[in-house]
């Protein structure tokens, strides 16, 4: 899993504002599937840039993958659920 994660991979939380309040990848950042269509754009300009996107289960991630793919976005990756990943790949969580 820590391969999903280079330094220069950005990482998307999919989840809630609350449930990125209550405990988040560190460097992670915010997109809520809800808003994600309309946050991208500004967000993530590089639609070459190297993505790894998660939430709290996988359903959410998965969607997100989709809907990214959809947008032109193609180096788009699945990191599945928020526990998992943390795990994998070393990252602490961060709480705000």
């Amino acid at each position: 899993m820590s391969s999903l994660l280079s330094p220069s991979t950005l990482v998307i939380d999919v989840r809630s504002p609350a449930e990125f309040a209550s405990g988040h990848l560190e460097g992670a950042t915010n997109l809520p599937l809800d808003r994600l269509a309309g946050l991208c754009a500004q967000a993530l300009p590089d639609r070459q840039a190297d993505i790894v996107v998660y939430c709290a289960a996988g359903g959410r991630s998965a969607m997100a993958c989709r809907m990214l793919g959809e947008l032109g976005y193609r180096r788009v990756r699945d990191g599945g659920a928020l526990s998992v990943l943390a795990l994998g790949c070393g990252r602490p969580l961060r709480r705000v």
